[in-house]
């Protein structure tokens, strides 16, 4: 049993040579900095997801007032309801940020309720009574800020998205990132690059 105990001791040491080395070498090879860039894009996502939400638990309000004032727009609020709908009904996960698919029809579902949102909105423009209204201007305020949110947000999300894909793609870092499987991330692609830029068109 003496005689065992220092292999035992060296073994241990051994052990936790090898971790220091390893720890060094995966430090050194960019495996930090790629888990920082990509707690970077989750951290974003998550404020994108966040004021999409926002605005989502808006448009209930919000109908549910311009339908008060003009309930005959029957077609324009189905619409708006419809899009809600399909945009809360997509599950989004920190996997979806690495699912080009999940994301582009997550990005679609928003896309089409900004444009319902739009269109509601320009309807209102026949109602006077409906533009006085108290509560529709708290909520037209409320929408405002919102869109607002989400451009900022948006934003960021493309920016730290740009962050993390060069830092993945550079050399030596791309090797690391292949060997623990971080690829680049989807990024957000209009048709039509000044809505990214822009919010929706809201005219009360």
């Amino acid at each position: 049993m003496q005689m065992l105990l220092p292999v035992l001791r060296r073994q241990s040491w051994v052990r936790w040579l090898a971790l220091g080395l390893l720890a060094s070498l995966l430090s050194s090879c960019g495996y930090n900095e790629i888990q920082v860039k990509d707690e970077a894009v989750k951290a974003s996502w998550s404020e994108v997801v966040n004021q999409y939400q926002r605005r989502a638990d808006l448009v209930p309000n919000l109908v549910n007032t311009v339908k008060g004032y003009a309930s005959h727009e029957q077609a324009t609020l189905t619409e708006v309801i419809n899009a809600r709908a399909k945009a809360t009904s997509i599950t989004v996960t920190p996997e979806t940020l690495n699912d080009p698919e999940a994301f582009k029809r997550f990005q679609q579902a928003q896309g089409e309720l900004s444009g319902a949102l739009s269109r509601l909105m320009a309807v209102s423009e026949n109602y006077p009574n409906l533009k006085a209204d108290g509560l529709f201007r708290d909520l037209q305020s409320q929408l405002e800020g919102t869109e607002n949110r989400i451009t900022v947000a948006r934003n960021r999300y493309i920016q730290s998205v740009q962050d993390y894909n060069v830092y993945v793609r550079q050399f030596p870092n791309n090797l690391t990132a292949k060997m623990f499987g971080y690829g680049t991330k989807p990024n957000f692609t209009v048709d039509n690059e000044k809505a990214i830029s822009t919010a929706p068109a809201v005219k009360f």
